[in-house]
């Protein structure tokens, strides 16, 4: 028998039976169809947002983060990083795992991670941000909450994803990836942050600073650390906004969601690489010659 989907109670006590485009599917046959819709359709720009914070998470855990300072890759080649990880991972969900180039861009992720003395324990830590933080991300500030057959369906999406990448002791319900996920943290986060950490994370909220216009640039740093938990800024060793403006920011998450509610519904998929945060290729790209290559035993160079 097919294991249940078991939500946690913050979400269970908020879904609503609101219509939504993956009525009537199944998750247990349908979740990739089911995951596709909600990243293109239904929550675009949301999943987006969330699959970023959710990588910006692992960043706060010095295995991940100080590995990442050690490549200088996000300090030298910040925006491509960010577009080569929403490609490798828009392709598989949009064209499906088993299509040449959703093959072709699973071996390219493979073949970066091999390049690294990554332990398992990581990677499954990471594949649990992607199902957890957009969960709880849309629970907090989407135009409605996922159903149980949506979040049982996100979950099985990153499983396989997650079988495709050859991660071991992958959780079998949503619960256990939020429980994986909160103990890692509680674990491996270190008060005040590393070096390394505090340098990945300020090389990434720059980046993000330049997806915007101009003259906001400089409220993203604040808004972005307004968004952060507590034990998240800690573990970067960043300080909290001013209560007031952390306020201000996430009701202006909020409203953003009730506003949405009442747009039409998208008629046309909106696929994260195309959207205007993603700058690197503006000629087009192989699938292999994304990502980073070793060189005389550095990975960092292409």
């Amino acid at each position: 028998m097919a294991p249940t989907t078991s939500i946690p109670a913050r979400v269970k006590s908020r879904v609503k039976n609101t219509a939504s485009l993956t009525a009537g599917m199944d998750p247990e046959t349908s979740y990739h169809e089911i995951y596709r819709t909600l990243a293109t359709y239904e929550f675009p720009w949301d999943i987006n947002q969330a699959l970023s914070f959710a990588l910006f998470r692992t960043y706060a855990v010095p295995s991940v983060g100080e590995l990442l300072d050690e490549t200088g890759e996000f300090r030298e080649r910040a925006q491509r990083r960010y577009d080569d990880t929403v490609i490798l991972l828009d392709i598989p969900l949009t064209e499906g795992f088993d299509s040449r180039r959703g093959k072709d861009s699973i071996r390219r992720i493979n073949q970066m991670h091999k390049m690294y003395d990554i332990s398992n324990d990581d990677m499954l830590y990471v594949l649990a941000t992607f199902v957890v933080v957009p969960v709880r991300w849309i629970d907090d500030y989407g135009w409605r909450r996922l159903t149980a057959d949506e979040i049982r369906a996100t979950t099985l999406y990153y499983r396989d994803l997650g079988r495709h990448m050859a991660i071991k002791n992958i959780p079998e319900t949503y619960d256990e990836f939020a429980e994986l996920m909160d103990s890692y943290e509680a674990e491996h986060y270190v008060s005040g942050g590393t070096p390394g950490v505090r340098r990945t994370g300020d090389a990434t909220l720059d980046l993000f600073a330049t997806f915007y216009p101009k003259p906001v640039r400089p409220l993203i740093n604040p808004f972005s650390r307004a968004v952060m938990d507590d034990p998240l800024l800690d573990a970067f060793g960043y300080r909290a906004p001013h209560p007031l403006f952390r306020r201000l920011s996430l009701t202006a998450l909020r409203l953003r969601g009730r506003l949405v509610a009442y747009l039409p519904k998208r008629r046309r998929p909106q696929l994260a690489q195309d959207m205007a945060r993603v700058k690197s290729y503006p000629g087009g790209y192989r699938i292999e010659s994304l990502g980073t290559f070793g060189r005389a035993g550095c990975p960092v160079q292409h």
